[in-house]
């Protein structure tokens, strides 16, 4: 089960809305979302915007939106949320330290019996990664900015030692958001 909530900053503290990712694909839509929302609760589209996103106690993710500023993402486990649709959205090409033109959608490089060139056609399973979509493989553990709610009150130690499940609450209780965040969940 997933959870997904806005948080957006005002001048009298943080609002909340809760969110349908349904309709969500690309980081880019997440982005526009975010931003479209803070425009909705502050009036300006230049606040900050927090996207929380959770699924049970697997992984969390934290999109940060500044304004017009590139998003800011910090998933909590990238294997985990390579298993999910809605991690997948955050678990970019730059996020993961590859060229998005890397010719990857190269036919050349399949094999028809399904295997990549190169590739065995046993996988070994045993070492924790995930794969994503395309097949390739995705670390286990904490991908992106960890320094992404630094400013907040969340220093980068704090958000490494929190367990999926919880997290985000706590992230809210510091933020002094905790009130706001429950009357979404």
């Amino acid at each position: 089960m997933y959870f997904a909530a806005l948080l957006a900053r005002t001048e009298d503290g943080w609002e909340a809305s809760d969110t349908e990712l349904d309709d969500v694909e690309t980081l880019s839509d997440l982005t526009d979302l975010a931003r479209e929302a803070a425009a909705g609760i502050t009036g300006a589209d230049d606040d900050t915007v927090l996207v929380f996103i959770e699924q049970e106690d697997a992984w969390f993710g934290v999109v940060r939106v500044d304004g017009e500023e590139d998003p800011r993402i910090y998933v909590s486990d990238a294997a985990a949320a390579a298993r999910s649709a809605y991690g997948e959205i955050l678990l970019t090409d730059e996020m993961l330290g590859r060229d998005p033109d890397d010719g990857a959608d190269d036919l050349d490089a399949l094999d028809l019996d399904g295997t990549e060139d190169g590739e065995s056609e046993t996988a070994d399973e045993g070492d924790g990664d995930a794969t994503d979509a395309s097949g390739e493989a995705v670390p286990s553990g904490p991908l992106g900015d960890r320094q992404i709610l630094s400013d907040l009150g969340v220093p980068e130690k704090d958000l490494l030692a929190l367990e999926s499940g919880d997290a985000l609450n706590e992230i809210a209780d510091i933020l002094g958001a905790a009130e706001v965040l429950e009357t979404v969940r």
